[in-house]
């Protein structure tokens, strides 16, 4: 796939953000001192006081206005570079322009979003635009949805590998320490309020093939439900609803249709989250169910959401350090495949979720779309993390320190 030349390698859209700044000081750490990386978002002033806090490497990177209202300063800023990663979301509200100008440019492209109605739209709107030009358009490249998307992309490699068949039941139950972020939270608030106007999107939100390439074509097989009320796992823990499950999974759904369901024609995926064992464990396992039910309703009815308005986190905002450096992540997800083999796999890394570990996942996104074009997938179009970078992004990740593993069970 041949790539067009461009002044940059790297921009990052939305480098004044919290999420963005994170993302600033990973790739001025990690990024090839050759590497030609600029810094854009709507004030130059904000950059440049961006720049200032970053380690020496980025603060001389070149600043870039643009604006996600303005087609004509994103149409430059895509034109510009081989690469963009954007922070700027809800992505609902901010980011169908941006995506389309990379599509147009033939412009690779990473976002964070944790949004199906963003990327439905977006693969509407932009996939065949983006196959023609040679676009990879990579979406959830963050803790939303990278662990779930490798973990299951690895563990369907591995079954291929050993003739087991491909998946038939898969599971993940996700630990994690660490807070939500307010761009996750406000894009939650956006799905919520988009249902309320359109009757239609709580079909879309409902499918579990919602970001299906050819909804027609999927199998009949019925999926586990996106929140399960709580249950004792058999190895003793108590598991609750995961929040971000109705996203994940259809994620890793859309990576196992868009290679020609390689995984497995009868993959059953779903996802849970941990909350202990014994009756602590069962105690947490049932106030996450009812404490996440109660938050959504809340958010739904404008009054009880203007007061949650108040005291959740609010977008741009995060933990400081100190905090973040105690969060983790550790994804468990096990497997049946059609021989009746069973495998695990298990995720993990360190810092809060949503800030440090989610920064490196992007940073590793943009440098492998950047440097590895060679070794990566023969893909363009809308793509998911697994299918777009796989192997690749595997690598650099547990170079970066995260873990992926996949073993008999």
């Amino acid at each position: 796939m041949t790539e067009p030349a461009r002044e940059h390698d790297v921009v990052l859209f939305g480098a004044t953000g919290f999420v963005g700044r994170l993302v600033a000081a990973y790739l001025a750490e990690a990024a090839p001192p050759d590497l030609r990386v600029a810094l854009a978002g709507r004030s130059r002033e904000k950059l440049a006081a961006a720049a200032a806090e970053l380690p020496a490497a980025g603060r001389h990177w070149p600043l870039l206005e643009a604006d996600s209202s303005d087609p004509a300063s994103l149409t430059r800023m895509a034109g510009s570079t081989r690469v963009l990663v954007t922070t700027v979301g809800p992505y609902a509200r901010y980011g169908l322009p941006v995506v389309e100008a990379c599509a147009r440019a033939g412009t690779h492209y990473a976002d964070l979003t944790g949004e199906v109605l963003f990327v439905r739209d977006a693969i509407d709107r932009c996939d065949a635009v983006a196959r023609e030009t040679g676009a990879r358009l990579v979406h959830a490249a963050g803790y939303d949805s990278i662990p779930s998307d490798l973990s299951v992309f690895l563990l369907a490699g591995r079954a291929r590998a050993d003739g087991a068949g491909g998946l038939t039941d898969v599971r993940l139950v996700a630990s994690l320490r660490g807070g939500f972020s307010g761009g996750t939270i406000d894009s939650m608030r956006a799905q919520i309020e988009a249902m309320a106007r359109d009757r239609t999107v709580r079909r879309v939100l409902g499918d579990p093939y919602a970001l299906s390439p050819d909804r027609d074509a999927e199998p009949a097989t019925r999926q586990p439900p996106d929140a399960a009320p709580p249950a004792l796992a058999a190895d003793g823990r108590w598991t609750a609803p995961f929040v971000m499950a109705p996203f994940n999974t259809r994620i890793v759904r859309r990576s196992n249709a868009l290679q020609q369901w390689s995984y497995g024609r009868g993959l059953r995926y779903g996802e849970a989250m941990s909350a202990g064992r014994g009756l602590t464990g069962a105690l947490a396992a049932a106030g996450i169910t009812t404490g996440l039910a109660a938050t959504l309703g809340a958010m739904a009815f404008p009054p009880t959401r203007a007061v949650l308005d108040r005291v959740l986190p609010s977008p741009g905002s995060g933990p400081d350090a100190a905090t973040r450096e105690k969060g983790f992540f550790r994804m468990v997800v096990d497997a049946d495949t059609e021989s009746g083999r069973h495998y695990r796999a298990t995720a993990s890394g360190s810092g809060d979720p949503g800030y440090a570990a989610t920064s490196v996942m992007l940073g590793e996104v943009a440098l492998g779309l950047a440097l590895d074009g060679d070794r990566l997938p023969d893909r363009a179009g809308s793509l998911t993390p697994a299918t777009a970078l796989g192997d690749v992004l595997v690598e650099r990740l547990r170079a970066a320190g995260h873990t992926y593993e996949v073993a008999p069970a």
